[in-house]
């Protein structure tokens, strides 16, 4: 056979730098053309991103330009797609090559997960590819085996069709709810929010992830607005063991003078600190100073070591230690992938899969080059502890959709040097939360002891850490911390002297009493959001669902995906509706935020709830399985928007928006302002319409 008569294989990557990495995997002789690298039987071509995006309205019809009430609800029957103008040249030369008669196979290799089947997809419509073999490379890291593994077990493009229709549906549900919305209530209501905001004109932006999240923001704010915080006083008895003082916490238990007495704050606090008093003088009159001990309970309690960072987890843990940003976490873990540090970033999952289970030595032998990390790998691959990963907690290939955990790799090492100190404190996280997992629990000693004077009781916690276990590898334990003074209330530390002395313990032997003093307590409000907190809402907005069977039927299904929720805050932060302090990464709502939210509910109320969201979300992953066909979801969905659509448009309440609005400014100092500040008019929109947001 000639050389000419053999066909080429056609690699597409999602992005330059990940092109190279298969072609360096690949070992081709290839020479670098103008967006693309040719061997003599294969070609390396690459998208930057998105090549193809949804035309806007004016697209369909002129008409559509102009915002108006009589061209709504806008549901297109055909869809219409353009290139996108900064990338035209680099979308030639990709169709181009899709259609060269001498490429057979096209071996798409965009990012393993929903939105990169998505990007090569729109960019094979466009070029109208027809007649050649395509094969789905799904790939967990960039690595020289991961790569040659991915293309060695390519399946059929078209095994990959149900996570097209979802991907395609997605962008569809948020196009036309964020088009349809966010001109319906920017005509209702948009002159109500500008002539409080004093601007010119404000276009109320709304999108399916982005309008929950909002309202998630600005219920919390008003649950801490609306918070009243109760005083309460406690009595704490202090007694000595083996030459060291601590607390008992009284209660009001059964047997107690107090026993449901209607001057209690629950059962171990007064209401009024003269009645707490009270107790105390009682208390200092019994004669002699001493108490009974009632009981005295030991026992074990083992704590492993938690399951694995998916990208929600990393995230909440990032912006709790080192205060940065979701949007800035994702970055930096993108990074770490791209240079082969760690496994594929956007996961939802916190397990292991039981193939990478079988081969995780690899892992643990890289990590033996990594200063911070050697002496751990080391002692595991020792011990042998690797071996029975893949049967444990930390493996089950039920709980992983598209990709297993964020793990490192252990290769890539020498381009660590080359990354920013902070991406270089994500990875040391990534690899002691993972180094963790082969290590036994943390053990600890608890001991409940019970002591009463006369009928009051008194209640003390100890707990002395036994047995080390999987903190060992992690200096700052992953646990959560609580305020120091809810620790010492809970539990009290001990040492071996104290500890001693508690395993001699036994009922009825008796205690010296030195003191009682006066405890103050008063109840907190819940916390507000901060960026990695939100992350986590978002991921987990099932459990916000009061209706039971609605919870259960939406379990696992959160509001956005793990690739989005950070570009969601990101914007929400942009188009100034919540502020993100960045020192320590609270969110909170902006007044013009706040206005945005009591527009949508008078109007599209369950555009604010989780329950909408999470289910749409539900209804994705269905489509993705095969579970519901792409027609079934565009029916429910287009019902969805032309309802809501009318249901507006039959209502007239942008005249009662202004008592909201008042309410609302009243927290606010300068009420009368914008978010920009007062007097400054907003320029006028272009009259283009509101992107979605992107997911």
């Amino acid at each position: 056979m000639k050389e000419e008569d053999m066909g080429k294989n056609l690699f597409i990557a999602e992005k330059p730098s990940v092109a190279q990495e298969f072609a360096r995997a690949l070992k081709l002789n290839a020479r670098k053309q103008d967006g693309y690298m040719e061997s003599e039987d294969a070609i390396v071509t690459w998208c930057v991103g998105h090549l193809v995006t949804m035309s806007y309205p004016e697209a369909y019809n002129e008409k559509y330009k102009r915002w108006s009430l009589e061209t709504l609800p806008f549901l297109p029957k055909e869809w219409k797609y353009e290139v996108i103008d900064g990338v035209k040249k680099q979308y030639t030369i990709v169709s181009g090559l899709l259609n060269r008669k001498d490429v057979d196979c096209i071996y798409v290799c965009t990012d393993s997960g929903r939105e990169g089947e998505y990007i090569y997809r729109l960019v094979e419509q466009m070029a109208g590819v027809k007649g050649k073999q395509r094969k789905r490379v799904w790939i967990d890291s960039q690595t020289e085996e991961e790569i040659l593994r991915g293309i060695r077990e390519a399946k059929d493009l078209s095994e990959y069709d149900h996570l097209s229709d979802s991907a395609y549906l997605r962008a569809k549900e948020d196009y036309l709810m964020g088009i349809n919305f966010s001109r319906l209530l920017t005509l209702q209501y948009g002159r109500a929010v500008s002539g409080f905001q004093n601007t010119d004109r404000t276009v109320i932006s709304v999108g399916r992830v982005m309008t929950c999240v909002l309202g998630m923001v600005v219920r919390r704010e008003r649950e801490i607005r609306s918070f009243v915080k109760t005083p309460f006083y406690r009595v704490l008895l202090v007694q000595e063991l083996a030459g060291k003082r601590f607390a008992g916490e009284w209660r009001a238990v059964e047997g107690s003078a107090y026993c449901q007495s209607p001057l209690l704050y629950k059962e171990n606090g007064f209401k009024k600190e003269e009645d707490a008093k009270a107790l105390i003088g009682k208390l200092k009159g019994i004669v002699p100073q001493e108490s009974l001990v009632l009981s005295v309970e030991r026992k074990k309690e083992t704590r492993y070591a938690p399951l694995l960072y998916n990208l929600a987890e990393l995230q909440n843990e990032c912006s709790k230690r080192f205060k940065i940003s979701p949007d800035e976490t994702l970055k930096l873990t993108q990074e770490l992938y791209e240079k082969k540090l760690v496994t594929y970033p956007r996961t939802d999952a916190r397990v292991l899969s039981s193939a990478v289970a079988k081969e995780i030595d690899r892992n643990l032998k890289g990590l033996m080059q990594y200063a911070p990390a050697a002496s751990f790998a080391q002692e595991i691959l020792a011990a042998g502890s690797h071996k029975g990963i893949g049967k444990g907690r930390y493996t089950n290939d039920k709980q992983i959709t598209d990709h297993y955990a964020i793990i490192p790799t252990g290769q890539g090492l020498s381009a660590l040097r080359s990354v920013s100190p902070t991406g270089q404190q994500v990875y040391e996280t990534i690899v002691r939360r993972f180094l963790s997992i082969f290590y036994p629990p943390a053990v600890y000693q608890k001991t409940a002891l019970v002591t009463q004077m006369e009928k009051e009781r008194f209640f003390s916690n100890f707990r002395v850490l036994q047995e080390e276990g999987y903190l060992k590898v992690t200096p700052n334990t992953y646990d959560s911390k609580k305020k120091k003074g809810e620790e010492e209330e809970e539990e009290t530390g001990c040492d071996k002297d104290m500890q001693e002395a508690l395993k001699k313990l036994r009922k009825g032997m008796k205690l010296p009493v030195k003191d009682a003093k006066l405890k103050e307590g008063e109840t907190s409000p819940p916390k507000r959001y901060n960026s990695g907190s939100m992350i986590l809402a978002m991921e987990n907005a099932g459990q916000l669902i009061e209706d039971e069977d609605l919870r259960a039927q939406i379990k696992g299904s959160g509001i956005g995906t793990s690739a989005t929720r950070a570009e969601i805050l990101k914007k929400l932060v942009h188009i100034k509706y919540i502020a993100l302090n960045k020192k320590t990464q609270i969110i909170t709502p902006t007044l013009l935020g706040e206005n945005i939210f009591d527009v949508v509910n008078v109007s599209i109320r369950s555009l604010l709830n989780p329950e909408l969201t999470a289910s749409w979300e539900k209804g994705l992953t269905y489509v993705a399985n095969g579970e519901i066909t792409s027609e079934e979801y565009m029916g429910k969905l287009e019902h969805f928007v032309r309802s809501r659509t009318e249901q507006v448009l039959g209502s007239r309440q942008h005249y009662a928006m202004r008592p909201y609005f008042d309410a609302a400014a009243s927290y606010y100092k300068d009420s009368g302002k914008t978010s920009a500040g007062k007097g400054r008019k907003n320029k006028k929109p272009e009259n283009k319409t509101v992107k979605a947001e992107s997911q």
